[in-house]
């Protein structure tokens, strides 16, 4: 069963599990997209450990308490320590350029439209490069796209 629907909490005999089976496509898409911004085979200079714990700080930004214990198990299995305390939304980066990936990703999961170009400058001065730019803006889409997915399948198992 893909991640969505096991945190959601999908039982497999449910009227929810058949409609879900008709939009297979999507859900498996959806699992492609978690490989490719959390796993992707060249991770530029977002290593996976970063990825994760930003994906967890994000998740519990959310609320989404499932996601989040998702991503912890991927900081975890990534070996990172000096990036694992990041996906508690109360922990600050002290190296400036990790600190400006780390409040980006948490503008992009708060408050989106108050994204400007004068962020993306700061991730810039900060040494982030246009690419880890692009990967960071993939990863909170991807993120925050996914709790609002898993969040409407709870609401719709509760219905049933």
């Amino acid at each position: 069963m893909p991640l969505i629907e096991t945190l959601a909490g999908v039982r497999p005999d449910s009227a929810l599990a058949a409609a879900i089976e008709k939009r297979a496509e999507i859900f498996r898409l959806s699992q492609a997209a978690h490989d490719a911004v959390l796993l992707p085979r060249d991770p530029g200079g977002l290593s996976y450990g970063l990825r994760a714990a930003l994906a967890a700080r994000m998740a519990r930004l959310n609320r989404s308490a499932a996601l989040a214990s998702h991503y912890d198990t991927l900081v975890a299995r990534a070996g990172e320590p000096e990036t694992a305390p990041l996906a508690d939304p109360d922990a600050t980066a002290t190296h400036r350029r990790t600190a400006e990936i780390v409040r980006h990703a948490d503008r992009l999961t708060v408050a989106p439209r108050e994204a400007k170009r004068a962020d993306i400058e700061a991730l810039r001065e900060a040494g982030v490069s246009d690419h880890d730019i692009v990967r960071l803006a993939e990863l909170a889409a991807f993120v925050n796209y996914q709790v609002r997915v898993l969040t409407g399948l709870k609401l719709l198992g509760e219905l049933q």
